[in-house]
């Protein structure tokens, strides 16, 4: 069942998958794929277009509209340099920000078990990719991603020494929530663990205890030796359609040896990262024509005061994960609405099925010439 061959049954019949990295189950109904759709329909993700410019008269100095852009004022009036490559701030509204969670007047009261809380610290940071507005990281060259690469090691590191979760995510796509379309990812860095973080700590640690090997290690072994989920891959990692993945063409990134975050990895490896970030992206995109919206992030062994130790952990390997939400077609998405909200999650069509589909597409984009 492992390899989920066309002849299996259960490619056409409901069934449920475990997901060893959070001990969850997806319910999968693959005979839901030929109803008829008469929902909600979106319009089709274009690439970004560049309106960063806006000139009364010839004779006025461009007012950047895009905040993102070079040279761009934003809205709390700082201007960004004229950054010719990566380019890193701390975000002007963040959501998390450093508060001195020792003081004794910043311990609420949680006296009463039903109503608990806490103080929390952090900082929140935005990183965008490029200068230009009009790229996403499917038409950026190699060295354009390898760039991007390169800071979130760096980026990583310096945060890490203090906060105990530094999560690093792009929303790509207006149906994701995405404010801006120019190409930037954002990292928020925590005081504490997240809860999506704690569920895999515990199940990569078990795995470990109960198998004496790493999880996902064992399970990238065994999935480029299927070859039936893998979507592409070189010698330095793999990027699957997951067994129990919930999203209907959503990925997982795995390096093949053991890393546990991002600046342990090997100039070799950052570049094979690159390498796989531009063709999977690309696949994306070549899928229904349109760019691919989606959010991804990578989730690195916990660091810092509060994360439970700092030393290398033998049982947490760096992952990335890509969630898109399209399901049939540029303007048809995935809702995870009542099923999903209230009992678990759910798909149609198989991961087998949604792998086939991306190995077939070219690793030409579709608007370069043929």
């Amino acid at each position: 069942m492992s390899g989920t061959p066309a002849s299996d049954p259960l490619t056409q019949l409901p069934h449920q998958r475990l997901n060893l990295l959070t001990n969850s189950w997806v319910l999968v109904c693959p005979n839901r794929v030929k109803r008829p759709w008469q929902g909600h329909t979106s319009k089709p993700a274009e690439a970004p277009k560049s309106e960063s410019l806006s000139l009364s008269t010839p004779e006025e100095k461009p007012v950047i509209k895009n905040p993102l852009c070079p040279g761009a004022t934003r809205a709390n009036g700082k201007v960004n340099p004229d950054y010719e490559g990566v380019y890193v701030f701390e975000n002007d509204f963040p959501a998390l920000m450093p508060v001195d969670t020792s003081e004794p007047a910043a311990d609420p009261d949680n006296s009463n078990p039903l109503f608990q809380s806490q103080l929390v610290s952090g900082k929140c940071h935005v990183m965008c990719f490029h200068p230009s507005p009009e790229l996403t990281v499917a038409v950026m060259s190699h060295e354009q991603i390898l760039a991007v690469v390169n800071k979130w090691c760096e980026l990583f590191s310096e945060l890490a020494r203090d906060y105990a979760w530094v999560q690093i995510f792009e929303n790509k796509g207006a149906i994701m929530g995405c404010s801006n379309p120019h190409p930037h990812c954002q990292v928020w860095s925590s005081s504490f663990v997240p809860n999506e973080a704690r569920v895999k700590d515990a199940c990569q640690r078990e795995y470990l205890e109960k198998h004496g090997k790493n999880l996902l290690l064992d399970y990238a072994a065994q999935e480029l030796q299927l070859g039936t989920r893998v979507v592409v891959k070189n010698d330095e990692w793999v990027a699957v359609v997951p067994y129990w993945a919930v999203w209907p063409f959503e990925t997982l990134v795995i390096p093949l040896t053991h890393v546990t975050r991002l600046d342990e990895l090997s100039e070799q490896q950052r570049t094979g990262l690159a390498d796989i970030m531009k063709r999977l992206t690309t696949r994306y995109d070549n899928l229904f024509e349109c760019s691919f919206p989606y959010s991804m992030g990578f989730h690195n062994q916990p660091t810092g005061p509060g994360a439970g130790g700092t030393e290398r952990a033998v049982h947490w390997q760096l992952h990335a994960a890509y969630y898109p939400p399209l399901l049939r077609s540029a303007s048809v998405q995935k809702f995870m609405v009542g099923y999903e909200l209230l009992a678990q999650a759910q798909r149609d069509i198989t991961p087998e099925q949604a792998a086939d589909m991306l190995r077939a597409q070219s690793e030409l984009h579709y608007t370069e010439p043929r």
